[in-house]
């Protein structure tokens, strides 16, 4: 394998709270036709993640999202790693969250079919290693229709 040149990296993520990251991105993304999250925070002992969404999510859609991240890592789903180079991106990637000096090398991160972004961060090797994920609670901001979601992961 050839060595790429990546960006430099400011961040020690733990690798089941981070992979968890993007299942929750993704869950998002079907159950509530958003983006990825705006704002995260994610740590060991417990992580939020915020998401600009139409309306506030009703407490049955609320335990829905725990109940998909949970289903998603029992299904085992493998975590694997790309290069590409820029010319070369998937129709289904984009690049808007990446620095205005990200390399010309881009690392993406695959889980399962269900999904795929650039990320240079430490991940798990499939989603059974994540643990158990734990909704601790959610804050609707109606003014800026932002959601935020606090969850755990238990290991």
């Amino acid at each position: 394998m050839a060595d790429f040149v990546l960006n430099e990296h400011n961040k020690e993520e733990f690798p089941p709270a981070h992979t968890a990251e993007h299942l929750l991105n993704q869950t998002m993304i079907r159950m509530f036709d958003c983006g990825r999250s705006y704002n995260a925070h994610v740590e060991r002992k417990k992580s939020k993640m915020s998401f600009h969404l139409a309306q506030k999510p009703s407490r049955a859609e609320e335990r829905e999202i725990e109940e998909r991240m949970n289903d998603l890592i029992a299904q085992d789903l493998p975590v694997t790693f790309e290069f590409v180079t820029r010319d070369t991106i998937p129709d289904d990637v984009t690049l808007d969250r990446l620095p205005d000096d990200a390399s010309e090398t881009i690392r993406l991160v695959r889980i399962g079919d269900y999904d795929v972004c650039p990320c240079i961060g430490k991940h798990v090797r499939s989603t059974s290693q994540i643990g158990r994920f734990e909704l601790l609670g959610t804050n609707w901001d109606e003014q800026e229709r932002s959601f935020r979601v606090r969850f755990k992961i238990v290991q």
